[in-house]
């Protein structure tokens, strides 16, 4: 059994982590750490967690916890995975790992001398449907993959609207914006079905100097990127085409389209207004539909039903990991790796270059 920790466990690590954990006969989560003593109870008790506690370091020494999740805002994951590996605990991340490339490769270097487990959510790795698709065009069911077509929604950010819970992620030294989270994922998505990127020219338009908090009258300085086109080359040579579209409201889904020498795979969200990390696929294959094979969905969860059940499965491969004494995936290498393409897009946008990865 694996005793859990979650820092930060009120928002997104109520609405996932918690539920995903729940449903997993591996894991019992110990103990829970939020700012406020509220908050703190009131998860604890909804999910019947023993420990309800205010302060980060308290849990991270706690002796009943093993693996502390980071859940936190992205700025402040370094300093509790860096205390996680000072006392040599295993350590879960949310996306991104760090504010930038620079910080992730730190601690994946960190945590790598640690010796302990490490792992981050960038929980497309183990979306039953990609895992599906890769293994299709691995088969050759489309011959050689010539092109990747990815174009997503990037809402709730990016747009000229900002709800008021997320006001913060229109600075850039956060680490949260359309680029870091919707994108990143989105690109982690496409890495797991059809390969790396190598090298990519990106721009990002559409900034706007100042951005609406929704419900306030209120405006803020914003600094962070409203779109991304992005062209690049995929490791195969294939050429590869991905946009994300920043809004205000409820994303209106997503298109993969994959070419190959021999056929066309298409995928678009079952449920619609999903992101591709979070959802099941409708796929199909030369406009022909097909089912993902049930022994892909590994955990006791349904896609359709939200974030939880990708989450679920990247922590049972965690547990997986664990009990065969070996990494898990994603690490915080693989992290450092998918921050580095970031920044690879970000130098592009700047100087209108195409850049190496």
């Amino acid at each position: 059994m694996i005793r859990v920790g979650i820092v930060g466990a009120s928002g997104w690590a109520n609405a996932s982590h918690l539920p995903a954990l729940a449903g997993l006969d591996e894991y019992a989560v110990t103990a829970v750490a939020t700012t406020r003593r509220a908050s703190a109870e009131a998860v604890a008790a909804a999910h019947g967690v023993p420990h309800a506690l205010t302060d980060a370091a308290a849990l991270v020494a706690h002796p009943e916890v093993d693996l502390v999740v980071v859940s936190v805002r992205a700025a402040g994951h370094a300093a509790v995975v860096r205390a996680a590996l000072a006392a040599g605990k295993d350590v879960l991340s949310e996306w991104p790992l760090g504010v930038d490339a620079a910080e992730a490769e730190d601690l994946a270097r960190a945590a790598e001398a640690a010796g302990v487990r490490h792992a981050v959510n960038l929980q497309g790795h183990w979306s039953p449907d990609a895992r599906f698709l890769a293994d299709l065009l691995a088969a050759g069911r489309i011959g050689r993959l010539e092109a990747a077509v990815l174009v997503a929604a990037g809402d709730p950010l990016g747009g000229a609207r900002i709800a008021p819970e997320l006001e913060w992620s229109t600075d850039p030294a956060g680490g949260t914006s359309l680029l870091t989270v919707m994108a990143g994922h989105f690109l982690a998505v496409l890495h797991r079905v059809a390969g790396p990127l190598v090298e990519v020219s990106a721009r990002l338009p559409g900034a706007r100097e100042h951005v609406e908090v929704t419900g306030t009258g209120r405006t803020v300085p914003n600094g962070v990127p409203a779109h991304l086109m992005l062209l690049g080359t995929l490791e195969n040579g294939a050429a590869a085409s991905v946009t994300v579209h920043g809004g205000s409201g409820t994303p209106d889904g997503f298109l993969l389209r994959l070419v190959g020498s021999a056929g066309t795979l298409t995928a678009i969200p079952a449920t619609p207004g999903s992101y591709p990390h979070w959802t099941d696929w409708e796929i199909r294959l030369d406009g022909e539909p097909l089912e993902v094979p049930a022994d892909y969905r590994t955990v006791p969860f349904h896609p359709a039903d939200g974030p939880v059940a990708n989450v679920a499965a990247l922590y049972r491969e965690f547990a997986e990991a664990a009990a065969a004494n070996r990494p898990p995936h994603p690490d915080f290498r693989t992290a450092a790796a998918h921050h580095r393409l970031l920044a690879a897009v970000e130098r592009s946008a700047a100087t209108g270059t195409p850049q190496e990865v």
